[in-house]
């Protein structure tokens, strides 16, 4: 497919929202070296990006709507501006942190006051990025322009872990402050003021009648399942589904508990890879991108590869996914060896990737036609809200024991075994 009349447009459209989510989950997976090298408690780390999450659970949907009203063009750059305004913030608190300048709580009330601007304004663009791309296709390029739109999104959570570890700084100059770990930070506030200038510059002053959709929070492991195009396609509809509609209502369920297992255990990883392999903080990101990285591989293999492969239907995704997550969470949480971790999170994470898609295709094929946006921004926001009480729990369970968050998380996905084996069985010729 040729996208003639958005080349140039949607080549930055795509860069805009590959930046907003490799920025966050490159700042995401070096903050538990960033938590150790300033002595904050773990636990304090998590709930950082705890309220990130939940604040842009609640202002996208607000910013999607707000972009149909007030222009498609100004609300990505209001996403933008958030985005690069937060990560600058953030490098600034943590190098005054790190060199000694500010004191460790007003180090982290800034940071927390950082991450509220993203989590309140980041959210912004992605909305108004799917309306424009919308806007500017024929209906029977939308699916897969949008489809490849959210691509970027899903590839940014994977980017950024990997070259978190080759953006950390040394001193500015011999015997300057040292920029250390919140380089990545700064990198990222940069790089989102080039994405600006060029998007305040390049982007198109028409609008369009066309809608976007909310996106879930860019997090480590929270790839895209492709709710947030069938809500962004989906014509207009009088049907709004209630979450526990009986008709969805095992497939929400599945999905919280999958999500909530994903956030737990992807948030606690960095900190278990510290302490397992008794490594210096800074000499922790080159491992735990490793880690990450083999784990999004793994989940990418599922959905892009292994699924279409083996055509499973929607009950057998998600129970498949759920019985590899549990063996997987298990492997991790006992492991004791570099190999060992990245071994049971590949297979934590390959579970995940059947899993996933699962529920969202299995709540998708539980409605008619007319309920299909209203469903499937259920999913979406469920997929971001796992990523609000997740990680906290996670690292809370984690300083209590280390191998706790895993155990847990696969104890949850044993119960949904059985509870999706039952829940959904009578579904399962239709699905």
């Amino acid at each position: 497919m040729k996208f003639r009349r958005v080349d140039g447009t949607f080549g930055l459209l795509f860069t805009v929202m590959l930046v907003i989510a490799a920025g966050n989950t490159a700042l995401q997976s070096v903050l538990p070296a960033l938590g150790r090298s300033l002595h904050a408690p773990d636990s304090a780390v998590a709930a950082v990006f705890s309220v990130s999450a939940l604040l842009w659970v609640i202002a996208a949907p607000f910013w999607a709507n707000r972009s149909d009203r007030h222009g498609r063009r100004a609300m990505v750059l209001v996403g933008i501006a958030g985005f690069t305004v937060s990560l600058g913030l953030c490098g600034l608190c943590l190098a005054l942190g790190i060199n000694g300048w500010l004191g460790p709580v007003a180090t982290f009330i800034a940071f927390v006051a950082g991450r509220v601007i993203y989590g309140t304004f980041g959210s912004a663009a992605p909305p108004a990025v799917q309306a424009i791309v919308a806007g500017r296709t024929s209906r029977e390029e939308r699916t897969q322009a949008l489809t490849l739109l959210a691509s970027a999104f899903g590839l940014g959570t994977i980017l950024g872990p990997a070259i978190a570890p080759y953006l950390v700084m040394g001193h500015l100059w011999p015997g300057g402050p040292l920029i250390g770990l919140a380089g990545p930070a700064f990198a990222a506030s940069a790089i989102g003021v080039v994405i600006w200038i060029a998007a305040a510059r390049g982007l198109p002053k028409d609008e369009g009648n066309e809608h976007g959709a909310a996106i879930s929070y860019p997090s480590i492991g929270g790839q895209g399942t492709g709710a947030t195009v069938t809500a962004a396609t989906a014509d207009e509809t009088n049907e709004n589904v209630r979450y526990f509609d009986p008709r969805i209502r095992a497939w929400i369920v599945a999905g919280l508990i999958i999500g909530h297992a994903q956030a737990m255990t992807g948030q606690a990883i960095g900190f278990l890879i510290i302490d397992r392999m008794h490594l210096p903080p800074v000499e922790a990101l080159q491992p735990t991108g490793l880690v990450l990285m083999i784990g999004a591989g793994a989940s990418l293999l599922a959905q892009w590869g292994l699924i279409p492969m083996l055509d499973l239907r929607p009950r057998a995704l998600v129970l498949v996914g759920a019985g590899l997550g549990a063996v997987g969470c298990i492997a991790t949480g006992t492991a004791t060896t570099l190999y060992g971790i990245a071994l049971g999170y590949a297979l934590t994470a390959l579970g995940m990737g059947f899993a996933r898609p699962g529920f969202t295709a299995g709540a998708s094929l539980g409605v008619g036609a007319e309920a299909q946006g209203s469903v499937a921004g259920k999913v979406t926001s469920v997929n971001g809200a796992a990523f609000v009480l997740g990680p906290s729990i996670g690292v809370g369970l984690y300083e209590l024991w280390r191998p706790l968050p895993y155990l847990t998380a696969a104890g949850a996905l044993g119960c949904l075994l059985v509870y999706a084996w039952a829940a959904t069985r009578t579904k399962a010729e239709d699905q």
